[in-house]
C-alpha cells in the first residue's frame, strides 16, 4: 500500500493525529521499498525507528495495532515497564525479539494452511470415508471396484454437506506436538527442556483412539492433516526472514524506563538497566531463538509514551540516538471527540446498539446527544487527569447503564438518548470535581 491509502485506512479507526500516521506510513512502505533494491544496498538501509510522544489515549497504541493488522506483519506490541535489567528476575529485552519470531512463524503458518485449505479438506474427507466404508480387498472384480467407487462418490458428498455429522465413529485422535513457548527462557535452556519433555511423555503406545461424531471428526483429523501436509522446516525458514525484514516490535510505555533528572535513583534495574539492555538490540544484534538465530538490524522498533512525569531526554543519549523520527501527537479537543463518536467505523455508539439489538432494543443517539456526550468527556478530562478518548468509554456507560441492565423490559421498543437524558446523567458527576474524580 502507498502512503496515502495506509493514512486513508487509517483514517477509519483514528480520527486527527496526520503527523504520527504519516511518518508510519512512510517507514512502512520504506520496508517495501527497501527490499525492491538489489542485495549490497539492502543491507546499507537501515529502518528509521519512531518515538510517538502523547498523553494517553490519543490513539498511539490504536496506530500501530491497526497498521499490523492491515499490513499483515510479523509485529509484537511490548510494555517497557514488564522488562528488568539481565541478571534479576523478570523478563529480559530479548525475549521480545524470540516473541516477534513466534508471531511471524505462527503468521507464515497461517498462510500455508490458507494455502493449502483444499488438500487437509481432502486429507480429512479421505479418512472419514476409510472409516465409513472399508477398503477392498486386492483382486476384487473390476463391478466391485465400480460399485465401491460409486459409493464412495455419494457418500463423500454426503460427508461434505454435513447429511453424516451426527454418525459416530473411532479415529485414533493425534497428539500435539510439545513446544515450549516461553518467549523469556533463552533458546539452548527451551530445546534442551522440549527434548527432556519428548523423552518422558513420549509413549510407546500408539495415538489413544476415540469415538466422536463426524462434525468433531473433521475438526480433530484437520490438526493432523496440517502436520502431514505442512513443510515445517519452510515454514521456520520464511519466518525468520519476515520477522528479520519486515518485522515491528512496538515498545510502548518507554517514559517509564527514562530516569528523570530530579533525584531518582539510577540504579533501579527496570530503567537505566532495560534501556542500556536495549540499546544493543535496536541497533543491531544477533538474538538466538529456538528456531534459530535472529539479526535485528532491520526490524522497525516503534516507542511510544506519555512522558507526564519524565522528558524524551531523559533516555540515555544512545537510546535517543536509534529513534531518529519523532512525532508528537496532540491533545484530543471537543470536536475530535465528536467526530470519534460518529466518524470511525465500528465506533463505541455503533458497538452499543449492536449490542442491545441482541436483546432486541434499538438504541438511538440524537446528535445533540452525541454532542454532549463529547463536551462532558472534554470537561471531565480537564477537571480530573486527561485519559483521552478513553473518557468516552466511561461517559457512555453512564449515561445507558440502566437501559442496559433492564434491556428486557424496553424489548422490541426503540430506546432514544436524548440531550437531556445524558445532562440529567452526567451534569451533576461532572460539577462535583470530587465525585467525577471516582465516577468518570
Amino acid at each position: 500500500m502507498t502512503p496515502k491509502a495506509i493514512v486513508e485506512y487509517l483514517d477509519e479507526y483514528i480520527i486527527g493525529q496526520k503527523d504520527a500516521k504519516k511518518v508510519v506510513a512512510i517507514a512502512l512502505r520504506n520496508r517495501y521499498r527497501r527490499l525492491q533494491l538489489p542485495k549490497e544496498i539492502q543491507e546499507e538501509v537501515m529502518p528509521k525507528n519512531i518515538l510517538m510522544i502523547g498523553s494517553t489515549g490519543v490513539g498511539k497504541t490504536e496506530i500501530a495495532r491497526r497498521m499490523a493488522k492491515m499490513m499483515g506483519l510479523p509485529f509484537v506490541k511490548v510494555e517497557a515497564s514488564k522488562y528488568t535489567e539481565v541478571g534479576f528476575v523478570g523478563r529480559d529485552v530479548e525475549s521480545m525479539v524470540r516473541d516477534l519470531v513466534v508471531a511471524s512463524i505462527n503468521l507464515v503458518k497461517e498462510e500455508y494452511r490458507h494455502k493449502i485449505t483444499k488438500d487437509i479438506e481432502k486429507y480429512v474427507l479421505d479418512k472419514i470415508i476409510e472409516k465409513l466404508i472399508p477398503p477392498l480387498p486386492k483382486g476384487a472384480s473390476e463391478q466391485k471396484i465400480e460399485e465401491f467407487e460409486n459409493a464412495s462418490s455419494k457418500m463423500r458428498t454426503k460427508v461434505q454437506n454435513g447429511e453424516m455429522d451426527h454418525l459416530k465413529i473411532e479415529i485414533e485422535v493425534p497428539k500435539r506436538a510439545f513446544e515450549i513457548e516461553d518467549g523469556n527462557m533463552p533458546a539452548e535452556f527451551a530445546k534442551v527442556q522440549e527434548t527432556i519433555a519428548k523423552v518422558f511423555i513420549a509413549s510407546p503406545r500408539e495415538n489413544p483412539k476415540k469415538e466422536v461424531t463426524i462434525k468433531e471428526a473433521k475438526e480433530l483429523l484437520k490438526i493432523e492433516a496440517s502436520e502431514a501436509l505442512l513443510d515445517l522446516e519452510a515454514i521456520k525458514h520464511e519466518g525468520l526472514k519476515r520477522a528479520e525484514n519486515s518485522g515491528i516490535i512496538f515498545i510502548d510505555e518507554i517514559d517509564k524506563v527514562a530516569v528523570s533528572s530530579n533525584g531518582q535513583s539510577r540504579q533501579d534495574p527496570s530503567k537505566e538497566g532495560v534501556q542500556r539492555d536495549l540499546l544493543p538490540i535496536v541497533e543491531g544484534s544477533v538474538v538466538n531463538t529456538k528456531y534459530g538465530s535472529i539479526k535485528t538490524d532491520h526490524i522497525l522498533f516503534i516507542a511510544a509514551g506519555a512522558f507526564s512525569l519524565s522528558k524524551p531526554s531523559d533516555l540515555i543519549a544512545e537510546l535517543q540516538g536509534r529513534f531518529p523520527l519523532r512525532v508528537e501527537l496532540d491533545n484530543l479537543d471537543e470536536e475530535v471527540l465528536y467526530k470519534i463518536l460518529t466518524q470511525t467505523k465500528n465506533s463505541i455508539l455503533r458497538q452499543y446498539e449492536a449490542l442491545l439489538n441482541v436483546e432486541g432494543v434499538t438504541l438511538k443517539f440524537d446528535d445533540s446527544a452525541i454532542r454532549a456526550l463529547a463536551h462532558y468527556s472534554q470537561i471531565a478530562n480537564e477537571k480530573t487527569e486527561d485519559i483521552g478518548a478513553r473518557r468516552l468509554h466511561t461517559v457512555v456507560e453512564q449515561v445507558i447503564e440502566e437501559i442496559s441492565f433492564e434491556a428486557e423490559n424496553y424489548q422490541g421498543q426503540e430506546v432514544e438518548i436524548t440531550e437531556s437524558l445524558v445532562a440529567e446523567k452526567l451534569e451533576a458527576l461532572v460539577a462535583d470535581s470530587d465525585v467525577a474524580r471516582y465516577i468518570l
